[in-house]
């Protein structure tokens, strides 16, 4: 049986420490630049929460985190409100069991607890068992996304 945990509060204040240290296993899986250490992640997970987000992890009946999902929830000019999700992932060990529907549901019942009139994410092409649940999930490919590095400020 799982279960979603919150590990931040509605300001993104981090509530459960010992999940988010929990989740950094997991969240290195998809997002490997992430530090290694969970004093480093947990601050660089805090001005991620400053800057909007929220975290909640999938957990098992003893506990173990099996998936991290990483929304937030804002207004724009072509979709409205909606809540857009930064980072799902399910550890590589449990994949097709259920873990990442279960936050994608979580999720979608958030955006319609606060209005939001789309559930949106971006997904990287080369994740193709991914796409295969977003769709399945009645996510639809609306759009290409597109990004430029950008080199650092000399300082």
């Amino acid at each position: 049986m799982l279960s979603v945990l919150a590990v931040t509060d509605e300001s993104g204040a981090i509530i459960r420490p010992e999940l988010l240290a929990a989740a950094l296993p997991v969240h290195r899986q998809l997002r490997p630049m992430l530090p290694e250490d969970s004093a480093t992640y947990a601050q660089t997970m805090a001005r991620v929460f400053a800057g909007g987000a929220r975290m909640w992890v999938a957990v098992d009946s003893g506990g173990a985190v099996l998936g991290v999902a990483l929304w937030r929830i804002y207004e724009n000019t072509y979709q409205g409100l909606r809540l857009y999700l930064d980072d799902l992932v399910t550890d590589a060990a449990c994949r097709s069991q259920g873990v990442g529907k279960c936050l994608l549901d979580a999720c979608a019942a958030e955006a319609r607890a606060r209005d939001c009139r789309f559930f949106a994410l971006d997904s990287g092409t080369w994740r193709t068992q991914a796409h295969k649940l977003y769709l399945r999930e009645g996510f639809e490919i609306s759009s290409f996304h597109f990004t430029r590095a950008l080199p650092p400020l000399r300082g």
